[in-house]
């Protein structure tokens, strides 16, 4: 194994951040997206990300992930500093991490059992049968045994989370991302999700980060919430400090309650006339 892909095995001390996020900066174009973005994720953690439509929640996820390069700044994920990495090393870290994607992105065309299987399929040489043992064990942890022989368009939304929960963890990953976990749920379904969240936690022994803009979904799984507005970090703190805070632009979050902002004439005539004014 070349020594890339041997630290990509090895993340390091078990105490070190599992995620390191420092200085990140991105732009879309000209319009700056994120702006100075530092953040941690310890091990064994579970980090909520909120933030208002437009935050930058979904871009920072995209981040963690490797899927953009930042415009600045450094990202490290076990380990690995994302920006220096590429073939084996960047394969073997992602094996490592689980992703449960908003809408579940299951393939339509797949059984629940098939799309389970499908990291197995990809990144191991194990045979059929035991990757359907361990797609199955894993169906038994998110409560969906005896549902592996149908399709996704069976699935209620809740069964469907289930199963994308299913797939992410087959791997048995270190860092389990989950993207609006709860959203279109019904109260209960949201809530067995939640507590579905932490049991896999409890069991794995991995670290969660979750992007959702559900409050009580927050409250209950986080032990700290990064709170993000216009692309930069209000606040990282524990659920009892993120509800007791004064900024303005975090009680308005927790209150759901939009801004007034002050109306520049001049450039409010600008923007709809073209004309520099």
């Amino acid at each position: 194994m070349s020594a890339a892909a041997q630290t990509a095995a090895d993340p390091g001390p078990d105490n070190a951040p599992v995620i390191e996020v420092r200085g990140l900066v991105t732009h879309y174009g000209p319009r700056k997206i994120l702006d100075g973005i530092d953040l941690e994720v310890q091990p064994g953690e579970i980090l909520v990300i909120m933030g208002g439509s437009g935050s930058g929640k979904s871009t920072l996820l995209n981040h963690l992930l490797g899927l953009l390069v930042p415009t600045s700044g450094a990202i490290r994920v076990l380990g690995e500093d994302l920006n220096a990495i590429d073939g084996v090393a960047r394969t073997l870290l992602r094996q490592r991490l689980g992703v449960a994607f908003q809408g579940g992105a299951l393939f339509s065309s797949l059984s629940v059992l098939e799309n389970i299987m499908l990291p197995l399929i990809e990144h191991t040489r194990l045979d059929r049968k035991t990757m359907e043992i361990m797609a199955r064990l894993k169906l038994e942890v998110v409560n969906l045994a005896g549902f592996e022989h149908l399709m996704p368009a069976e699935l209620s939304g809740g069964m469907i989370k289930r199963a994308a929960l299913a797939r992410a963890i087959v791997m048995d990953p270190r860092i389990l991302f989950c993207d609006e976990p709860s959203a279109g749920l019904d109260p209960v379904v949201a809530t067995a999700i939640d507590q579905l969240i932490l049991d896999l936690r409890a069991a794995m022994g991995m670290s969660v980060v979750v992007v959702t803009h559900e409050l009580e979904s927050a409250f209950k799984i986080a032990d700290r919430i990064c709170v993000l507005d216009r692309g930069k970090v209000l606040a990282v703190d524990t659920v009892a400090a993120i509800r007791a805070s004064d900024h303005p632009r975090i009680r308005n979050l927790l209150n759901r309650q939009g801004e007034d902002p002050d109306l520049d004439v001049d450039a409010y005539l600008e923007r709809l006339t073209g004309i520099d004014l």
